[in-house]
């Protein structure tokens, strides 16, 4: 343990707590004075011949744009270091079970001002919305500001029926949701249910950003969905953390007025892991959506190249700032090093100020015409019309392995799984502990699969076959599924995630918390989980549920995550392994097991005798000149349904026999050396209960004569 410092001076404290004045207020004329320059060196604020809005809307939006991205991000950050960073309360404790937080004093300054920030942040987040969606009305329309009432009643219809109006709608609604929730959660749960719908913020600005449209629609739009993820994160943070610094550089009452510095060194030890994440997460999708936009290198010599550039090198200039947090800052903070503090928020104070330019050369990105035009050209295919991309060759063997369309979301998933558990693997290897090589492998194979499914050639023939979209349906349901429950992932993160002693909640307490929930008794128990995985097929493939995932980005993404979700769930009840708040016995197993094998083999087949084509609108419309008709390929796909969904299912069923059978065996070993510790005590015990019924037999028989 650190040796805890002495208090700091008056002098010290007052510094302390006018840092977070002095080095965020600069932060906001910095950022106007760069968005000005930006939109003045890009020309995106100069006025048009053609439909005009006036010189107040060109310069209100982007104002507006700037301020309400911020706001958003600093009401996430807040939330997400209130859920995960800071603790709750002055003299946090653990009950004697060490399964739940207690509070044991007031609540914590840092983690009310961070609640504060929040709400506060939440309001502005809401505002800035409202005044986004009307300036954006004015842009788009050509028109001034005006309340004439055929001026409204445009603006109404845009925001009933046009999507960038209803989605400017659904962030005002979710921004006051948020804002709501911030005045009144305090409860553990609360913050982080409240962390987590926070989140969905992102989703509308994904779908209409700058990067959302072009040749590869939805590989840019999951770019910009991760790309605003790592901002939220990154940026909230600082301002959050520039703005609690006063309370954890200095002295305050309660358990941590001789730990502060040492309180202050784990807090920016915690961001800084979260934000070495999002940085990578933040550049590599912002690459990504910039060779989206450009397609030729002298394109960076363009006004919107030039801004590229210019946020690049900022980003990389907050990653140094960050590295010298994690290399010196947090080290000296750690070990009681009073003097540390104040640099340590300094820097803080450098992160928010290029962070503040950079949002502001965001901004008028987000506002200048990238190179690569986003509409569709005049010679589109029906295939192209329909899903965002040209028809893709002829399906033949060799497409199997040559067809392919990243998937950035997946990948980036992907990708943290599989560091998080390899990771895993080195801390139990580090303290002398082993893990299954057999485990490691199935986990992997089952990423690997999980690569191919989302990027490989089911993702890009099941847009415009419905018998590749089965097989890559049933592949996520049945095979991803069974090698990652195999995996065991959550034995191995409650193995290696260390434990949080000073009330806060981190990986392992809300990984512990979300097992031990409500809503996980309900999803996961065994009944639940065979309904949704046979009953979910009939709902997604009867209603319009298939058409919305075929048609919308978001629908795509959200199939793909259940057929995941479900898939593994209903693994996880089968298989040994992960820990569950409730196991269903062996036979019970079986049965269910049968019964979606039944289920799956009944609506292949009712799906192979129909002569109605499913979304008709959608696969009869593609204009494909090779292949079968629509009809035939679905009947191809039932066959896909019922043959792949078999082999995994009897895979499963041998697994449940196989791990019944070594039950039994473990059982009987254990009731063998029972018997052997006890001289067979039970047995003993047992056979004397037969022989007192028998003594009571023979009174009875004796007493009747």
């Amino acid at each position: 343990m650190p040796t805890p410092p002495a208090p700091t001076s008056p002098d010290a404290r007052r510094g302390a707590s006018r840092l977070w004045q002095i080095l965020l207020i600069p932060a906001i004329p910095v950022a106007l004075l760069v968005l000005v320059i930006a939109l003045e060196f890009s020309g995106a604020a100069q006025g048009t011949e053609l439909g005009d809005p006036g010189a107040f809307t060109r310069w209100s939006l982007p104002i507006a744009t700037l301020i309400h991205h911020t706001s958003m991000a600093v009401a996430i950050g807040a939330l997400v270091f209130a859920a995960t960073v800071l603790p709750r309360s002055t003299k946090p404790h653990r009950s004697r079970k060490g399964s739940k937080d207690t509070d044991g004093g007031a609540e914590h300054p840092a983690f009310a001002r961070a609640m504060n920030v929040a709400a506060g942040a939440a309001i502005v987040w809401t505002l800035a919305a409202v005044a986004v969606l009307v300036l954006t009305f004015s842009d788009v329309a050509g028109l001034p500001l005006s309340l004439d009432a055929a001026y409204t009643d445009s603006m109404k219809d845009y925001i009933l029926n046009i999507s960038l109006g209803q989605a400017w709608s659904w962030m005002i609604v979710i921004a006051a949701v948020v804002s709501s929730l911030a005045f009144v959660v305090r409860s553990p749960v609360g913050v982080g249910l409240s962390a987590v719908f926070s989140l969905f913020g992102i989703l509308p600005l994904s779908l209409i950003g700058h990067a959302a449209g072009g040749d590869d629609h939805w590989g840019a739009t999951n770019a910009i969905l991760l790309h605003l993820l790592g901002i939220c994160l990154w940026v909230g943070g600082i301002a959050v953390l520039a703005c609690v610094a006063p309370l954890l550089g200095s002295a305050a009452p309660g358990r941590y007025r001789s730990t502060r510095p040492v309180l202050a060194g784990v807090v920016l030890q915690r961001f800084s892991a979260l934000a070495t994440i999002s940085f990578f997460v933040v550049f590599v999708s912002g690459v990504i959506s910039a060779y989206v936009r450009m397609n030729h290198w002298d394109q960076l010599l363009s006004g919107y190249g030039i801004l590229v550039m210019t946020k690049a090198v900022l980003t990389l200039g907050l990653g140094a700032l960050g590295l010298a947090h994690r290399r010196w800052a947090i080290p000296r903070l750690l070990s009681g090093t009073v003097s540390a503090t104040a640099t340590a928020w300094r820097i803080v104070a450098a992160e928010t100020l290029v962070m503040a330019s950079t949002m502001a050369v965001a901004t008028a990105l987000a506002r200048t015409a990238p190179p690569v035009p986003e509409e569709l050209p005049p010679e589109a295919t029906p295939a192209r019309i329909l899903t965002g991309y040209d028809l893709p060759p002829e399906l033949v063997p060799s497409s199997w392995l040559t067809v392919w369309r990243v998937d950035w979301l997946w990948l980036a998933i992907i990708i943290f799984l599989a560091i998080a558990y390899l990771r895993g693997i080195r801390t139990l290897r580090r303290r002398g502990d082993s893990w299954s090589v057999l485990r490691t492998v199935s986990w992997f194979v089952g990423l690997a699969a999980l690569y191919y499914i989302t990027s490989g050639a089911p993702a890009v023939y099941g847009q415009v076959l419905f018998s590749m979209h089965m097989v890559g349906h049933m592949a996520l349901t049945m095979v991803v599924p069974f090698f990652l429950v195999l995996g065991t992932p959550m034995t191995l993160a409650l193995k290696a995630l260390p434990s949080r002693t000073d009330g806060t909640r981190g990986p392992r307490e809300w990984l512990l918390a979300g097992i031990h929930s409500w809503f996980s008794k309900i999803v996961t128990h065994p009944i639940f989980a065979g309904v949704n995985f046979a009953g979910s097929i009939i709902l997604f493939y009867s209603t319009d549920l298939f058409h919305f995932a075929m048609a919308e980005h978001t629908g795509h993404e959200l199939m793909n995550l259940h057929f995941v979700l479900t898939g593994y769930i209903f693994a996880l009840n089968m298989i040994d392994g992960d820990p569950l708040p409730r196991r269903a016995a062996y036979p019970i197993r079986l049965v269910l097991l049968l019964a979606t094998m039944s289920f799956h083999a009944f609506y292949g087949v009712s799906l192979m005798g129909s002569e109605q084509l499913i979304q008709a609108s959608w696969f009869g419309n593609m204009g494909r000149p090779w292949g079968g008709t629509p009809l035939e390929d679905q009947r191809l796909g039932a066959g896909a349904m019922w043959g792949i969904g078999e082999v995994p299912t009897l895979l499963l069923a041998l697994g449940v026999v196989l791990t019944w059978s070594r039950s039994d065996s473990r059982e009987a070993v254990r009731s063998d050396r029972q018997a052997e510790r006890d001289n067979d005590a039970e047995l003993e015990a047992y056979n004397a209960m037969f022989s007192q019924l028998k003594e009571q037999d023979r009174k009875v028989e004796r007493s009747g004569r």
